[in-house]
């Protein structure tokens, strides 16, 4: 049996560049599945920007108060996104495997693509399996995480069927990444 839709979040991070080679999230942004609602934080940096990678600013909050929010929120829910890896890594927040649903490890969506073992990029995953154009110009978070949900939304009922027949229907990310999740 499916998981309820109130259970789903998609999210996604934007960082921006702090030092050569550096990044940190500034900006995570989640959607709430079973609604139109949408969340959207921005935070001050403690170190100097040197790749702001957005024009888009918000009110700013702190790490600690984001992290604690998004701690609290995420509690019980199903995350879904696109590298989901990298959007728990900036937020230093680990999740539950069984909790995630990663477009962009979803081995269905690499098959269509004839790429098994790559990651494929949300632009492109977006573009060639829903006919949608999305992260064009700039990247905003909002757009990438309701892109990730409805390319989640096209396979949902096949995958929550692999789930609920015990086979996992997507690759292991980075295993550097491993901490990201419980």
């Amino acid at each position: 049996m499916a998981p309820s839709t109130e259970r789903f979040i998609a999210i996604s991070c934007t960082v921006v560049g702090v030092g050569p080679g550096g990044t940190t999230n500034a900006w995570p942004s989640w959607i709430i599945a079973a609604s139109q609602y949408s969340i959207d934080m921005f935070r001050p940096l403690q170190r100097q920007v040197t790749d702001y990678r957005t024009q888009q600013t918000a009110n700013a909050m702190t790490f600690a108060a984001i992290q604690s929010y998004c701690s609290t929120f995420f509690r019980g829910k199903i995350l879904v996104g696109h590298s989901l890896w990298n959007d728990l890594a900036v937020l230093g927040l680990p999740h539950p495997a069984i909790d995630t649903r990663d477009v962009a490890l979803y081995l269905p969506f690499r098959n269509a693509l004839r790429s098994p073992s790559q990651i494929i990029g949300l632009q492109t995953l977006s573009w060639q399996l829903m006919s949608r154009r999305c992260q064009e110009g700039q990247s905003h978070p909002v757009e990438n995480a309701r892109a990730a949900l409805d390319l989640y939304r096209t396979d949902a009922d096949a995958w929550e069927a692999s789930i609920s027949r015990g086979n996992w229907p997507c690759a292991l990310p980075p295993s550097t990444f491993s901490r990201c999740y419980l």
